[in-house]
């Protein structure tokens, strides 16, 4: 962290300007899709996780809303905001990518968090594990040909907006933590239930999909069946490491970036075969 003191001010709107400075302004209506042939037409619809991948990105916005609605600084209020506007606009991608492909789109039934800042723990650690992920499969999509260069195109920002949250969360959850005094440990706590529960959900899917049970409810967990790509998974993780390096690596050093999941997969590369 060089110089940097996590907590302080400074650590605040650093972490703030990064959010603000790379915030893109458009509208889901802005969006031109491209035309799709019957062979990619047909394999996008038949992935398996459309409903749970929309469930995500509007629960992701409710959650963050609510989290806007009980921040007391007025900066930090303004930036999660921000992000709820951002999640919000990746359901309406997916949604319009839907219609685009003739896939039917579920109504909405989000309830409403009781604890907005469990909701918004809950999510920003599962988006740290499935961004991660979604990363690395997304390159490996694009370099297999899967899909077309244009629709590679409009989902490179998506995953771009997706590593600034990941990078605004950890650096938010270090200041809240450094702020808190005499509720740091209760803070704490939080910080690493909310870390186990979505390091648990995604063992389980793992362990279901491994017996044959049919999908769980973390969808990036699905892509490596659903895209058909002959892929390795020390392929599939040095993709991960790589992508997830270059995109976080984009924003300022100083600023925290999540480091259990990578190094859980350098670990586990050890003792895969090279092959």
């Amino acid at each position: 962290m060089g110089s940097l003191r996590l907590g302080s001010d400074e650590h605040r709107k650093l972490f703030c300007d990064m959010f603000r400075d790379s915030f893109r302004t458009f509208k889901v209506s802005d969006i031109k899709w491209p035309a799709l042939d019957d062979e990619t037409l047909g394999r996008l619809r038949a992935m398996p996780f459309w409903d749970e991948a929309l469930k995500t990105e509007r629960v992701a916005g409710m959650r963050v809303r609510l989290m806007a609605e009980v921040e007391r600084d007025p900066l930090i209020r303004e930036m999660i905001a921000m992000q709820a506007y951002e999640e919000t606009r990746h359901a309406g991608i997916l949604e319009s990518l839907m219609g685009h492909c003739g896939i039917e789109v579920p109504d909405d039934h989000t309830d409403k968090e009781r604890d907005a800042e469990w909701g918004f723990i809950r999510m920003g650690y599962g988006e740290v594990f499935d961004s991660f992920f979604a990363f690395g499969l997304f390159r490996i999509a694009g370099e297999t040909g899967l899909f077309s260069p244009d629709l590679m195109r409009v989902f490179d920002g998506f995953m771009d907006e997706e590593a600034r949250h990941i990078v605004f969360f950890v650096n938010w959850a270090s200041y809240r933590n450094k702020n808190l005094r005499m509720m740091r440990p209760w803070f704490a706590i939080r910080r690493a239930l909310g870390m186990s529960v979505q390091a648990y959900g995604r063992m389980e899917t793992a362990f279901q999909m491994a017996r044959g049970d049919g999908p769980g409810e973390d969808f990036v967990m699905e892509v490596p069946d659903a895209i058909s790509a002959d892929v390795s998974v020390r392929r599939l993780f040095e993709a991960c490491l790589e992508e997830n390096a270059r995109r976080l690596g984009k924003y300022d050093q100083r600023l925290l970036r999540p480091g259990f999941v990578p190094a859980a997969v350098r670990l586990a590369l050890r003792f895969m075969p090279t092959r």
